[in-house]
């Protein structure tokens, strides 16, 4: 999930929103709970495609037990880092000490500490650094790609064990690594009295450096699993896409991996989108006086012990304030993360790997049913004029208004998703498109299912749902709250983005034999969409009248 960002300071019904959004839309996607299969058998596959590879293996820290099933090999809840416990709470990740004997993985680890969701529990648990590995049953001689997926939940909730790999693994023929990192407050938090220390990089990102801690795993343990760590993707949606971002523009990701994904990310165009700048990559001043904010409702003001002051609170009473005023993000400026992610894209200041990039076409609509579900209100034409006057000055307000009436869509509700998916998703992709374009090889999509599954734990909206935010993760990986796909067209969309997923990621070329041809993004208003309808080029500039925002604001 994506927070929202307004280019001016959001009033209180703006950052109200924002807030729920992030409490929600986190929540939702949260709960995806990893399709997996019963173990069938320990050792050699009785009927497959070849032998099976073993469910035993040794990484660098020691052997892990893990479980097969039809299709696929699952290893589960492996540490690639210490517990960052006591004074290791908001200290750089250090290796994870070594074990005798075999360790069972064949149940997920710990998720990281965070606050009650919309339908979650909450985790009071900082031993969390665990990551989870799926590759196909059957062994091969080869050495196969490696994915590492960075899951999203506005870096508020969610772990890797909730997305099930095993479709993505024995369909694409990869291996599938998936870390928890910490978040919230744990991982994001920005303060000058944790700088230095056992911080390698000043504060405020060690969920990022969680992240590429993971990846030093993957160099070091991806070949025993039947891996390649000299190819690795990382790919990641909504906070996990930003992730990716940020880790395209760390200098010191460089060489721990070959190819990268971002699905629907919002790292880069913060002035254009509207509420409270939560998931983006925030300036280290914005993030510090944050940090300062969160410190004093705990209590924790003195600069001389606000360190110890800090470590010594429990976990339930610091996991609450991690969407405080601008929430937990990545930090910009030294450390980690020297310059924003919109910087270097534009600057060619990034680690300069082939990079596949989308949208959904209709992401806002997530965001607008979680809201009317949660407080019992739909959107009404008022309230739609309103929250637009809260975004955009009165003559843009007028032209907003003549673009996107209400009466050309089934509902106002459906007409706020339309104004901010155009404004705050499409056109903003398209944007970060041809600046990553004029320095890499890219290409770009759109997920344009208008009949995607809708959840299952959410009451659809008086509106079509359409290919809403993370509508698409169905398509890649099981989740007990997203159906999956349901229909012989659906199942063969499926197929074929599984297809172009894992062809990029071991060649960074999505383009394979009996898929319809997928060109590179020329810098123009065309992209790959994704339907069951149709499978290619369509123009995503016209269709989100990205021409007209441009004329926006300005």
């Amino acid at each position: 999930m994506e927070p929202l960002h307004r280019h001016r300071a959001p009033g209180r019904r703006a950052k109200r929103l924002g807030s729920l959004v992030v409490l929600l839309t986190a929540a939702l996607l949260s709960s995806s709970i990893a399709g997996g299969g019963a173990a069938d058998a320990l050792s050699p596959d009785r009927g497959g495609n070849g032998p099976a590879a073993s469910t035993v293996v040794r990484t660098d820290a020691g052997a892990v037990h893990g479980r097969v099933d039809s299709t696929a090999r699952v290893f589960q809840g492996i540490p690639y880092a210490a517990p960052p416990v006591g004074d290791l709470r908001w200290a750089s990740p250090q290796r994870a000490k070594p074990w005798r004997g075999v360790r069972d993985a064949t149940k997920p680890g710990n998720r990281c500490a965070q606050a009650a969701g919309l339908i979650d529990e909450p985790s009071t648990t900082e031993d969390c650094l665990f990551l989870n590995v799926t590759t196909p049953r059957a062994a091969g001689k080869r050495k196969l790609p490696v994915m590492v997926w960075i899951h999203g939940n506005g870096f508020l909730s969610g772990a890797g064990s909730l997305y099930g790999a095993q479709r993505l693994a024995a369909g694409g023929d990869v291996i599938v690594v998936s870390p928890n990192y910490r978040l919230g407050v744990f991982g994001f938090l920005d303060h000058p009295a944790l700088d230095h220390g056992k911080a390698r990089n000043l504060s405020g990102n060690f969920g990022l450096e969680d992240q590429q801690a993971a990846l030093r795993w993957v160099q070091r343990n991806a070949a025993a699993f039947g891996g390649d760590p000299g190819n690795v993707t990382i790919f990641g949606e909504s906070a996990g896409g930003t992730s990716v971002c940020a880790q395209l523009a760390a200098p010191t990701s460089a060489g721990l991996f070959q190819r990268a994904i971002v699905q629907s990310a919002q790292c880069t165009g913060e002035k254009w989108s509207p509420g409270p700048p939560t998931w983006f990559p925030l300036p280290r001043a914005v993030r510090q006086k944050n940090g300062l904010e969160v410190a004093a409702k705990v209590g924790c003001t003195n600069p001389a012990t606000a360190a110890a002051c800090l470590r010594a609170k429990p976990v339930s009473e610091l996991a609450k304030l991690s969407d405080v005023g601008v929430g937990s993000g990545p930090t910009v400026g030294g450390g980690f993360l020297p310059i924003s992610p919109e910087r270097a894209f534009a600057t060619g200041r990034f680690n300069r790997v082939p990079v596949m990039q989308g949208t959904t076409r209709d992401e806002h609509r997530l965001f607008t049913a979680a809201i009317e579900a949660a407080t019992g209100k739909v959107t009404t034409p008022h309230g739609y004029r309103e929250q637009l006057a809260a975004l955009f000055s009165p003559a843009d307000l007028r032209r907003v208004l003549a673009r996107y009436p209400v009466a050309k869509f089934h509902s106002a509700g459906e007409a706020l998703s339309a104004v901010v998916t155009d404004w705050a998703w499409g056109c903003t992709a398209q944007d970060r498109d041809r600046a990553l374009a004029a320095h890499t090889a890219l290409y770009s999509y759109e997920f344009a299912d208008e009949t995607a599954p809708w959840f299952s734990t959410l009451p659809e909206p008086n509106f079509p749902t359409g290919a809403f935010h993370g509508a698409e993760l169905q398509y890649l990986f099981n989740d007990e709250q997203l159906p999956g796909p349901q229909t012989p067209a659906q199942q063969r969309l499926s197929t074929t983005m599984i297809g172009y997923w894992t062809r990029f990621a071991a060649t960074g070329d999505p383009n394979g034999s009996g898929r319809p041809r997928w060109m590179p993004f020329q810098g123009d208003g065309w992209v790959q969409s994704l339907a069951t309808t149709t499978i290619g080029r369509t123009d995503r500039s016209a269709e989100h009248q990205c021409a007209f925002w441009k004329t926006i604001g300005s």
